[in-house]
């Protein structure tokens, strides 16, 4: 947290705008349920960033200048993916820079969106980072639980999951509608598991998930969602996703 915290800061004070994404971004915007997050054994291995692509050369300056190292045999590829991948020569820590989109299953456009927060990306944002995953593993599993437990769903607020973009987003692109609805009820399935939520922390997750759900449902769908979803799942919804070596 002090290293991403660290980098956020010293990009700050260069007029460069980064934001915390991912399990280090949940712990910095989850102090009160820090410890929950600590009981369910959430490792925090890395960090991610998101930054403009404007201001991509000053960033990768900034990361060099910073004392972190990138493979330059991974540039190309980077430049193509929008994606550096940056180590810590001290600790070895992987630092994951990204630049405009998260582009893994689904799309997620931060263009305009990093003033919304700081030092990490918004609550929704981070949010739909978690949820927008396919395949979504027990560590991402638990960041969405903790984020939950801390913030409520709501209006627009640096300490509300904004239930009115999420479902405005949703309702104009199935593939991503089906993919988030499919995660909360996976999310629901798991909370029996942890001892360390307790039953009010398991009631209380439900809840939101229930009142994220009803909005999701209630909004009103673009032709496109309706024609896309007569065909289901049957077809492809999500991009494949391949991880990146370093």
């Amino acid at each position: 947290m002090k290293e991403a915290t660290g980098i956020v800061d010293a990009a700050r004070e260069r007029g460069i705008e980064l934001r915390i994404m991912g399990a280090t971004a949940v712990r910095i915007h989850c102090p009160k349920f820090a410890p929950l997050h600590k009981a369910l054994e959430r490792e925090i291995t890395d960090i991610d960033i998101m930054g403009y692509g404007k201001q991509k050369n000053d960033t990768l300056e900034l990361l060099e200048d910073l004392g972190y190292s990138c493979d330059r045999r991974m540039r190309m590829v980077a430049a193509i993916l929008q994606r550096y991948l940056f180590e810590n020569p001290t600790n070895k820590r992987h630092i994951d820079v990204f630049f405009d989109r998260l582009e893994f299953c689904h799309t997620i456009d931060f263009n305009g969106r990093l003033d919304l927060d700081y030092p990490t990306i918004s609550l929704t944002d981070l949010f739909l980072e978690k949820m927008q995953i396919v395949e979504i593993n027990e560590k991402d599993i638990k960041d969405v639980i903790v984020l939950l437990r801390e913030h409520e769903i709501g209006k627009p607020s640096k300490e509300s999951i904004e239930d009115g973009y999420i479902s405005s987003l949703l309702s104009r692109d199935w593939g991503f509608y089906y993919t988030v609805t499919t995660n909360l009820s996976k999310v629901t399935t798991f909370l029996p598991k942890y001892e360390a939520l307790m039953a009010e922390g398991r009631s209380d997750v439900v809840a939101k998930i229930d009142c994220l759900s009803r909005t999701i449902e209630d909004a009103e769908k673009s032709l496109k969602w309706k024609i896309r979803a007569k065909t289901g799942p049957r077809k492809i919804w999500y991009r494949k996703v391949e991880e990146i070596g370093v």
